[in-house]
């Protein structure tokens, strides 16, 4: 994948937002922190050049690049964080004004007909079928038209963060589809198993706000 572009512009525009939750929810000193940034470029820059293209059709292009910038910043700590430190971290880190302005976009959106639409596109995609680092899943929408799942059975970020030592703190990326639902605003975000926790698949649930 080429480092300019998208994943160029993700640095620059989470970069700070990383360093500050380095202070806030590891403890880290400012200087330690500015320190860890400085080491992190690098390392993110040599995660997206060895990850390949993905196609144009497909969503998760952004899902893989924000796993690169997590993993970059955890291969540059002093220390390894628990599950739970690195899933308040990377919450604080990937929630800043662009993010909040992505979800309010994306929850007026939410169950329209473009929104089925792509969500049933992507499902026959199956784009990792043909890619490690991206996803496969399937649409199935709720009998009672209360909303819909996307069940995932292949996992980019699973397989990006096990390649790097990190796959048992995958769950501190899964947690953040609570947040980006809530952020949104049109739905109730629902889970029962994730694959990083040795469940069958990854359910995303997505139930109606009434």
């Amino acid at each position: 994948m080429k480092y300019s572009g998208m994943p160029a512009g993700m640095w620059m525009l989470f970069k700070k937002q990383f360093r500050k939750a380095l202070v806030g929810d590891l403890r880290y000193g400012f200087s330690d922190a500015n320190r860890i940034t400085r080491a992190a470029k690098p390392k993110y820059r040599d995660i997206i050049e060895k990850l390949p293209e993905f196609e144009k059709e497909d969503r998760f292009k952004t899902n893989i690049v924000n796993c690169a910038l997590l993993t970059a910043f955890l291969l540059s700590m002093d220390r390894r964080p628990s599950v739970e430190e690195a899933t308040r971290y990377y919450e604080h880190a990937m929630t800043n004004k662009a993010t909040k302005i992505f979800c309010r976009i994306g929850g007026k959106k939410k169950f329209t007909d473009s929104d089925i639409e792509g969500m049933k596109r992507t499902a026959a995609l199956r784009a990792g079928d043909r890619n490690p680092y991206s996803w496969n899943m399937d649409y199935i929408p709720y009998e009672d038209g209360s909303g819909y799942e996307a069940r995932f059975y292949t996992c980019g970020i699973c397989a990006l963060m096990r390649e790097y030592g990190f796959y048992d703190l995958v769950p501190a990326m899964c947690h953040m589809d609570y947040t980006m639902s809530e952020l949104g605003g049109a739905s109730d975000f629902v889970r029962e198993y994730t694959l990083a926790s040795g469940g069958p698949y990854c359910d995303c649930g997505y139930k109606k706000i009434l």
